[in-house]
């Protein structure tokens, strides 16, 4: 195989869920840093590819984001999530503001029920506590989305339910 056939295979490999250059170097036969150099020529041809810490994925068109502040129960966990997941969006990353420590942000990528019932049971293990515990329950998601229509959709969804805070002119939430 030449090359430009293992670029174009390569390109074929890289989708939403990361690959290592070490996986691909072991599928196509040669090593890790040719598998380095060919992703550099394909994103010089234009491929948008993203690296991660966990592999390469392909890059996504723009997406729209908005931030959430919300609040609910530790109980509501699960139904603030499928609320943003079932009308379209991902659940980027969450945030708090803390007095003390500043900002506090992790990212999170849930974009289905399946991601949301996986984040649920690592919770529900007892291992860690949700981050929106460190400030009363008040959090941000930054959540994106195909449209600002989605992310209106997802706005009325989380005010529906009652987990929208809602911003109060001057009060600067």
């Amino acid at each position: 195989m030449n090359g430009e056939e293992r670029r174009r295979q390569i390109a074929m490999c890289i989708g939403a869920e990361p690959v290592s250059a070490a996986h691909l170097a072991e599928k196509f036969g040669v090593s890790r840093q040719v598998i380095v150099q060919d992703v550099a020529l394909l994103r010089a041809e234009g491929a948008e590819i993203l690296s991660t810490n966990r592999g390469y994925v392909a890059g996504q068109k723009r997406r729209c984001e908005r931030v959430f502040k919300v609040r609910h129960s530790d109980a509501d966990t699960e139904s603030e999530l499928f609320a943003v997941v079932d009308e379209g969006g991902c659940v980027e990353n969450v945030f708090v503001h803390h007095k003390v420590y500043g900002t506090l942000t992790a990212p999170m990528g849930i974009d289905s029920r399946l991601k949301t019932r996986e984040f649920i049971q690592k919770i529900a293990s007892g291992k860690s506590a949700l981050l929106k515990n460190v400030t009363s329950g008040y959090h941000y998601h930054t959540v994106s989305a195909e449209s600002e229509e989605v992310l209106d959709g997802i706005e009325a969804k989380l005010r529906a339910l009652g987990f929208l805070v809602e911003k109060n002119p001057g009060s600067g939430n």
